[in-house]
């Protein structure tokens, strides 16, 4: 008589998941990282559509921008030969804004980054050391922040120049302060962090602590605020430019171009709005650029120290 032995099933591993893959799609978490990647995707095609003619305007079959020609003055958009039309004095508009456009982008790439590295190396010596040297960073920040900027810039500039060097360095000084107190902010939080007590506990000394793990974890969350003052860079360089205070002649520049055309905008529309159309494209998509990168899932950045911070970041 044989004896037949049931077969066992196997035991579940898990409980079937209850998030469907419609109700996963519905969640603010995933309409977060949708609307990030939208905003990436726009703020770069409108910062490309802006930057990269401006960076082959050298190599494009362009007329020379300081070219006057008064027999073909004030020619509208779309013209034979001239897709922006032309200005008061005849010279084709598409060669000045690109022209111009090297000028501003020139002095706003230089201000963010000399800006950038001012505020990140006072924020992470005051956030690290603190004490007196938290205290003096803050007050002199503190005291940048309250003076009037357009003013503080018009004064600058007219005891010192309007050369690109100084526009370039006072606008720098400027914005200093906005990437000092991201920075501070955030090295004060990695301070407290445990991957600072096991670097001490290993027998790393004070000056390489900050230098080879703090900083590097701070690098990428304060480049968005760089990232975003490039925008506020180019919109100062313009107004000061709009003002007569811009780089001295024969540079084009985004904001003079805009001010002499503000007379004829009633019968020349082009040669002021399209320029400023230039200038809100470029900022708009740099907002958008910098927006979606803060929003992502998972953030700009992670901690890292022997995979400690990477561990706790993610848990």
């Amino acid at each position: 008589m044989s004896t037949t032995v049931p077969e066992r099933t196997a035991a579940p591993t898990g409980r079937p998941s209850a998030v469907t893959p419609e109700l996963a799609a519905a969640s603010p978490a995933h309409r977060r990282a949708r609307a990030s990647r939208v905003k990436i995707w726009i703020g770069t095609v409108c910062t490309a559509l802006v930057v990269l003619p401006v960076l082959l305007a050298t190599v494009l079959p362009l007329p020379d921008p300081d070219a006057q020609e008064l027999s073909a003055r004030r020619l509208p958009p779309l013209t034979d030969g001239h897709l922006f039309g032309t200005d008061q004095l005849g010279r084709d508009l598409l060669a000045r804004v690109l022209s111009g456009g090297q000028v501003s982008l020139t002095v706003g790439i230089l201000a963010v980054l000399v800006s950038g590295l001012i505020g990140l190396t006072l924020g992470s010596l005051a956030g690290f050391l603190g004490g007196w040297t938290d205290a003096v960073a803050s007050r002199l920040a503190e005291a940048q922040m309250a003076l009037p900027l357009l003013m503080m810039l018009l004064l600058v500039v007219a005891l010192f120049g309007s050369s690109i060097p100084v526009i370039t360095a006072v606008i720098a000084v400027a914005q200093w302060p906005e990437v000092f107190r991201l920075t501070r902010s955030l090295v004060l939080v990695e301070r407290g962090k445990p991957y600072i007590d096991a670097a001490r506990t290993l027998g790393l000394g004070r000056p390489a602590i900050p230098v080879r793990h703090v900083v590097p974890n701070v690098v990428k969350p304060a480049s968005l605020v760089v990232l975003l003052l490039l925008a506020q860079a180019v919109l100062l360089e313009s107004a000061l430019s709009y003002l007569g205070a811009g780089p001295e002649r024969p540079f084009a520049t985004w904001g003079r171009i805009v001010s002499d055309g503000q007379d004829y905008v009633t019968t020349s529309w082009w040669i002021a709005t399209l320029p400023g159309l230039v200038i809100v494209l470029l900022v708009v998509g740099v907002n958008l650029l910098g927006d979606g990168l803060r929003d992502r899932p998972g953030g700009v950045g992670r901690p890292r120290f022997l995979g400690l911070g990477r561990k706790e970041a993610t848990r």
